[in-house]
C-alpha cells in the first residue's frame, strides 16, 4: 500500500464527539467529588462508606470525560485508518461519507483520492459535535487541501438525494445510531445499499447495535458481513462493520 493511503485529516478544527455527554460526564463528576467531601464530615461508618461511594463515583466519570475527549481528539485517528483500510478506496472513486459532521473521515478519505470524489451528507446536529456546521466542514476541507475533491450536502440518511449505484464504497461513523427507531436506522442501511455500485464496499463505525447493523446489511443485501474486534483508542470503545455489495 502505498503512504498516500495512509495520511488522514490532522489539520482541521474536529471539534468533540457528543459534547453534551460529556459535559454532564463533567458536571456529574465534579457534584460528586464535592457531595464526597461534605459527607466525608459526618460522623459515622455508613456515612464515611458513602462518600467513598460518591468519590470513587465522581472520579469514574471525571475518568470517563477525559477519555472521551482524547476519543475525540486523538484516539479516533487511529480507528479511521482502520476504516480506510477496510474500503479499500482507489484514487478515482466516488465516496460516500454518511453523517460527515466537521468532517474528519470525509476528508481523511478525500486524501485517499486524485481524481475521484468524496460527497459528504449530513443535517448538522450540535448535539452530535461541538460546532457541528456545514460551513465549518468546508472550512476544514479547505485547510486540509481536498476542497476540490470534497462536495458536501444537507441530506438526511434515510433519504440520500442520489441514483442507484453512484458510489464505489461508502463509510459512516458515529451516525446511525442517532436514529432513534429501528425500523428507521433500516432504512438508512437500505438507502446505503441502493447507491452503492456492485462489488462496492460499505464500512459502518459505532458503539452502538452493531450485531443490528450487521443483520441489515444481510437483509438489505450485502454480502461477506463482517464485524471488527474492538477498538478501544476510541471512548466508548467502537467496532466496524463491513460489507461488499455482489
Amino acid at each position: 500500500m502505498t503512504n498516500y493511503k495512509k495520511e488522514i485529516a490532522n489539520k482541521g478544527n474536529y471539534g468533540i464527539d457528543a459534547p453534551i455527554v460529556i459535559r454532564n460526564l463533567l458536571l456529574i463528576g465534579i457534584l460528586l467529588i464535592i457531595a464526597a467531601f461534605f459527607i466525608l464530615q459526618i460522623n459515622g461508618i455508613v456515612w464515611f462508606t458513602l462518600s467513598i461511594l460518591l468519590l470513587l463515583g465522581g472520579i469514574v466519570c471525571l475518568g470517563e470525560t477525559i477519555l472521551m475527549v482524547w476519543s475525540s481528539k486523538k484516539g479516533k485517528g487511529y480507528v479511521v485508518r482502520e476504516l480506510i483500510e477496510r474500503l479499500n478506496i482507489k484514487e478515482n472513486d466516488t465516496v460516500l461519507d454518511v453523517g460527515c459532521g466537521r468532517g474528519f473521515v470525509l476528508h481523511s478519505i478525500a486524501k485517499q483520492l486524485s481524481s475521484g470524489k468524496a460527497i459528504g451528507i449530513d443535517i448538522w446536529n450540535t448535539n452530535d459535535q461541538s460546532g457541528n456546521h456545514l460551513k465549518v466542514t468546508l472550512q476544514n476541507a479547505e485547510i486540509e487541501g481536498v476542497k476540490n475533491r470534497v462536495k458536501i450536502i444537507n441530506a438526511d440518511a434515510r433519504i440520500l438525494p442520489f441514483k442507484e449505484n453512484t458510489f464505489d464504497a461508502i463509510a459512516s461513523s458515529l451516525t446511525i445510531h442517532n436514529i432513534s427507531s429501528k425500523s428507521e436506522r433500516q432504512k438508512a442501511i437500505d438507502e446505503m445499499y441502493r447507491v452503492l455500485k456492485t462489488n462496492g464496499r460499505v464500512a459502518i463505525l459505532d458503539f452502538q447495535y452493531v450485531e443490528e447493523y450487521s443483520q441489515m446489511l444481510i437483509k438489505s443485501g450485502l454480502k461477506d458481513v463482517k464485524i471488527s474486534k474492538l477498538y478501544f483508542s476510541m471512548f466508548p470503545p467502537v467496532r466496524i462493520v463491513t460489507g461488499i455489495k455482489k
